[in-house]
């Protein structure tokens, strides 16, 4: 089977779009399909896939499935580059509209300057910091604002944030020297969270700006992650390092996360296709 895909990226997240909407593809097992195209030695490569599809409450689905095969609630990145592509190919003329996602509906505004696709704004929602919302077990019941977490002998203070996918954030001055292929499995998989988790390390620096680097559920390290941005600008509001808007800067580039006062969180960056391609699919005994 051939199958039409497109590469974008945001902030050097990247995914393989793969347009659905004919239900051409409703054969496939996406899981696996993920797995094989995001290899980045024998596949196309890429944190995972996206693909688009009808929905009944929006004028589209997303839907995620991250480089391990499984599949993701949402993704800030994945989310700014889905309403690109729409938007790009004519699939909607309007700059601002709902998709529905497995984390609810989520609203990307497309922001046009001299004709031209500058940057992509997406309404996140409200966090989400009851334990048993995110899921978190073990810890209590109260929302967990640098709590230690206990991983093979060492005490992390972890604060834990759900953006629709659960985030520990830690902030440490030596974010870039933290060993993310040890510590970040080890705190995915760690027993709080039954459903694993997204890891962060964050520091805020002397301008008020923040510096991520981001252990991503499924996919491993990746060099940004949406959600995982907002997720670490609350935290380090929760945590009085910050106010309700910074800039993160991440390993692939940089976003502005807002926090405002409806609740809500905003999240603005880039958006860029990278290539057009046609993975050929074929069945492996």
């Amino acid at each position: 089977m051939r199958i039409d895909f497109v590469k974008m990226q945001g902030a050097g997240n990247d995914y393989l779009y793969i347009d659905n909407l004919a239900d051409r593809y409703d054969n496939v097992d996406w899981g696996t399909l993920s797995r094989r195209m995001s290899d980045r030695h024998f596949g196309v490569g890429a944190d995972g896939i996206i693909a688009i599809f009808p929905s009944h409450i929006a004028p589209f689905r997303m839907r995620m499935w991250n480089a391990d095969g499984s599949e993701g609630r949402m993704c800030g990145n994945g989310m700014r580059c889905f309403a690109r592509y729409l938007y790009d190919r004519g699939l909607v003329r309007e700059t601002e509209f709902p998709v529905e996602t497995l984390a609810g509906l989520m609203v990307p505004r497309i922001i046009v300057e001299d004709g031209r696709v500058r940057a992509v704004r997406v309404d996140m929602g409200r966090p989400i910091l009851e334990p048993e919302q995110i899921p978190v077990i073990g810890l209590g019941n109260e929302p967990i604002i640098e709590q230690p977490l206990e991983a093979e002998g060492h005490s992390w203070p972890a604060t834990v944030v759900s953006m629709g996918n659960s985030h520990v954030v830690v902030f440490t001055h030596e974010v870039d020297n933290v060993p993310l292929a040890d510590w970040g499995p080890k705190l995915e998989h760690h027993p709080a969270f039954p459903e694993r988790t997204n890891v962060e390390f964050a520091r805020v620096n002397p301008d008020g700006s923040i510096r991520m680097r981001v252990w991503e559920r499924g996919s491993g390290h990746t060099l940004a992650c949406g959600t995982g941005a907002c997720a670490t600008l609350i935290a380090a509001y929760l945590t009085g390092r910050s106010g309700r808007r910074a800039r993160l800067e991440l390993d692939g580039g940089a976003v502005e996360v807002e926090w405002d006062s409806d609740d809500r969180v905003y999240l603005t960056g880039p958006a860029e296709e990278v290539f057009t391609g046609v993975y050929q699919l074929e069945e492996k005994e």
